[in-house]
């Protein structure tokens, strides 16, 4: 994880990897602490983890990005290296409101991070240059 985030919601991002590792799946109080701390998002989150709609992208140069279909089919390219999503929602939420701490795609991009959970895809560096530029056909 990364310090763009506050701590208890770090540490709890690390406390749900280590409780999937012992035993896939999450304890009761760990959800409970995810809807604390990250509101109605978390449920939406979860869901989109359930229905595999993220994809860990990674390139040969080691860079990575989270792609992430919305619930409406819409793809998102997140990035957990620097905490953004280019959704509507963390524009006006997390961005602009400053009234949440991150999108219901990020949320799904830490915790399928957290619980090893996201489809793989490799690219070329090419490729992710191409992503990055936000150039990339979205039929990934």
């Amino acid at each position: 994880m990364s310090s763009v985030l506050p701590f208890v919601a770090e540490q709890l991002l690390k406390d749900i990897e280590k409780s999937y590792k012992e035993g896939s799946q999450l304890p009761d109080d760990l959800l409970i602490a995810l809807q604390c701390i990250f509101g109605s998002c978390a449920l939406q989150a979860l869901d989109l983890v359930d229905h595999r709609s993220v994809t860990c992208v990674s390139s040969p140069s080691g860079r990575r990005v989270f792609r992430v279909i919305g619930g409406s089919g819409q793809l998102y390219t997140c990035f957990t290296s620097c905490h953004y999503c280019p959704c509507p929602a963390f524009s006006m939420a997390v961005l602009k409101r400053n009234s949440g701490l991150l999108c219901k795609h990020l949320l799904a991009a830490y915790l399928c991070q957290a619980m090893g959970q996201s489809q793989q895809e490799q690219v070329s560096d090419q490729d992710m240059s191409r992503i990055l530029a936000g150039q990339a056909a979205s039929d990934s």
